[in-house]
């Protein structure tokens, strides 16, 4: 009886030994990983149920892509007044900073959260930046409160307190997990700290960054490289939606992205993809032209924000619509795309599942929603992104040429065709409203005639 009842006193602590083991385990940079999750855009004052289904995922590794907190603060749409926010004679911006002390307390507000705490025990968390953590929206290197909000990033992340990222100026790192054979290598960029203006076409890594990434590219190979960038790099949306509105993206900067695929290319670096967020919508991408195989962009945004929950639920098939007549050659369209157009406008993550046991090996690429299911990927074999073997895949049938031209290569009709859909249908009802008014305007003097007449 004593021998059974100490048994059961000594079951927890096993249990507990195993659960810990296990958990040391998946975050062992020699563990093969299989299984990769990410996201951006998690508002810390929002409910957060995505969380759940990550950790359904069972993730080795979880990527913060940035705006991991929203730690800047928004004043209301103004015409009128002293604080004009909008329009050309605004006179105050529209953002403005937090105090140290309140992105503090944003970014353990994030860290309580009770399903992004079981996350973290898990699985291993890293991560980079985007604006709103990294303090303002849209901010660059002009951003004058950097170097505190790295220290806050890093705090949240984790980071030892020796750290290089601690000592450097940026925040981008890199990760190599897995045994020979079977490695993934994380690159996480910082498009924050040397950026230069959205609309000056200069510097986005700036010097010291582009050097280590040279380093990083031509250093130890491995099977997989994924490069995580706050902003996408594939999509070139903005070239379409202009002049109603523009993103943020490498397609910006168009030379410092030149720049960025003929260092891929160079480095004869098999395997790399590029996965990002910003946006509030979930997007793959794929550019042909880039190196010498597909390029894939999986954006995952976000894991709160999204646009479509910004407008009234009637509204949201609207917004598919949109989606779908935006004029794009980089955007993947698969049946296995919820709708088919490979982009989505509710809260999402992203999900990374190597198979290393098939002949060949598979890499699947997705976005999943807050229950977890599936809303769009593509899956390949991993060697389909070998520089060796590019002519052999081509000669398969793969049409390659589909993903090369860039949005900015379209007519002009078709580069603007959401603007002139937009526009045409305003003057339509306008005219519609005016042709009414007069319609109506005719009816009562007719009718006004007729009883003077009676």
């Amino acid at each position: 009886m004593a021998t059974s009842t100490r048994a059961l006193l000594l079951l927890p602590l096993l249990l507990l030994f195993l659960l810990s083991r296990s958990l040391s385990l998946r975050a062992d940079p020699g563990a093969a990983v299989s299984r990769i999750a990410f996201g951006s855009c998690a508002n810390q004052s929002a409910p957060q149920p995505v969380w759940e289904a990550v950790v359904g995922f069972d993730p080795q590794v979880f990527i913060w892509l940035g705006d991991n907190v929203y730690g800047d603060n928004k004043r209301p749409f103004r015409v009128f007044g002293r604080e004009r926010t909008v329009g050309p004679w605004r006179n105050v911006p529209r953002f403005y900073p937090s105090t140290e002390a309140e992105l503090r307390r944003r970014y353990e507000m994030a860290k309580a959260k009770p399903g992004y705490a079981k996350l973290r025990e898990r699985a291993q968390v890293i991560g980079t930046w985007d604006d709103h953590d990294y303090g303002l929206n849209d901010a660059g290197k002009e951003f004058g409160g950097k170097v505190t909000s790295q220290r806050l990033l890093l705090d949240f992340l984790d980071e030892a307190e020796d750290s290089s990222r601690r000592q450097q100026a940026g925040v981008y790192a890199s990760y190599m997990f897995g045994p020979e054979g079977k490695r993934v290598k994380v690159i996480l960029l910082d498009t924050r700290y040397h950026r230069d203006p959205l609309s000056s076409d200069g510097a986005v890594l700036g010097d010291p960054q582009w050097q280590w990434l040279e380093r990083e590219l031509h250093g130890p190979r491995s099977e997989i490289t994924i490069i995580g960038s706050s902003i996408q790099v594939i999509s070139n949306l903005s070239a379409t939606t202009g002049p109603l509105f523009y993103v943020e993206s490498w397609a910006r900067f168009p030379r410092e992205r030149e720049r960025l695929f003929r260092l891929i290319d160079s480095s004869k670096r098999n395997g790399v993809l590029f996965i990002s967020g910003d946006v509030h919508f979930g997007e793959i991408s794929r550019y042909d032209c880039g190196a010498q195989y597909p390029l894939y962009d999986i954006t995952s945004s976000g894991l709160t924000q999204s646009v479509e929950n910004s407008v009234p639920s009637v509204f949201q098939p609207l917004m598919r619509l949109v989606a779908l007549l935006t004029p794009t050659t980089l955007r993947v369209f698969s049946p296995n795309c919820r709708y088919k157009s490979c982009t989505y406008g509710q809260p999402n993550f992203g999900a990374i599942e190597i198979d290393w046991n098939a002949v060949p090996p598979q890499i699947k690429l997705e976005l999943r929603d807050v229950e977890g299911n599936s809303v769009g990927g593509v899956e390949f074999p991993i060697s389909e992104l070998d520089p060796s073997k590019a002519h052999a895949i081509t000669k398969q049938g793969h049409s390659y040429q589909r993903h090369c031209a860039l949005e900015t290569e379209l007519p002009w009709l078709v580069r603007h065709r959401l603007a002139l859909l937009l526009f045409g249908t305003i003057a339509v009802l306008v005219i519609a409203v005016v042709l009414l008014g007069i319609t109506c305007l005719s009816a009562a003097n007719i009718f006004t005639k007729k009883s003077k007449m009676e």
